[in-house]
């Protein structure tokens, strides 16, 4: 069964703990997207909502920063459990070499434009693989296809890694996803815009 990451970005801010907790009985892990305005436009998550939620599920931080040497410690400190760095980011080989000395999970991530090449130099340290299906910055984007082939490939080649999809992931794309080899659904919108977000999960999660 697919592991579903519902993604507290696409949550109410006023309710975030609410949601959290809302989601975490039926999730594996919170998915928490970082952003410093730099390499994406926009501006989100800090560490003190990170540490927040921490104990309420396991915590995916992913890192949409210029710079994820500077962010390591802090949200290794308030809990995540997974780190992700972007190959577009500076130095993602010390950052992965970083995450794997706190003795957690380290992700390369890479965006819809960005060759799916551009990540296999890192995949000797990287435990998992996120496979952006929108250009990251902002939620509720339409889902890119290239990334049901991306996520075959690199499941096929790689199976011993994790496999992520973050972006535009719904009950619309969940079973092609997993039938190709997802091993974990990140969902924002198509969760927390629901009437019902426990049945999206469980949708999406038996698909």
């Amino acid at each position: 069964m697919v592991s579903i990451a519902p993604s507290m970005l696409g949550a109410d801010f006023g309710k975030m703990r609410e949601a959290a907790e809302l989601v975490a009985p039926h999730s594996s892990y919170l998915h928490m997207d970082v952003m410093d305005g730099h390499f994406v436009p926009n501006l989100t998550m800090g560490v003190d909502l990170v540490k927040a939620l921490k104990g309420i599920a396991p915590l995916d931080v992913h890192l949409m920063v210029t710079d994820p040497l500077n962010f390591i410690d802090d949200f290794h400190d308030a809990g995540a459990e997974i780190i992700s760095v972007h190959v577009e980011a500076n130095n993602p080989r010390d950052a992965l070499e970083k995450i794997n000395e706190k003795n957690i999970k380290s992700g390369i991530a890479f965006n819809p434009s960005t060759p799916k090449d551009k990540i296999i130099p890192f995949l000797d340290i990287a435990d998992m693989i996120l496979v952006m299906s929108v250009e990251p910055g902002y939620c509720g984007q339409s889902f890119h296809e290239n990334a049901i082939e991306r996520v075959k490939f690199f499941k096929t080649k790689y199976p011993e890694k994790i496999v992520e999809v973050d972006g535009g992931v719904s009950t619309v794309n969940s079973a092609i996803l997993t039938k190709n080899g997802a091993d974990i659904l990140v969902a924002g919108s198509a969760i927390f815009k629901s009437d019902d977000p426990i049945k999206t999960i469980n949708i999406m999660k038996q698909s």
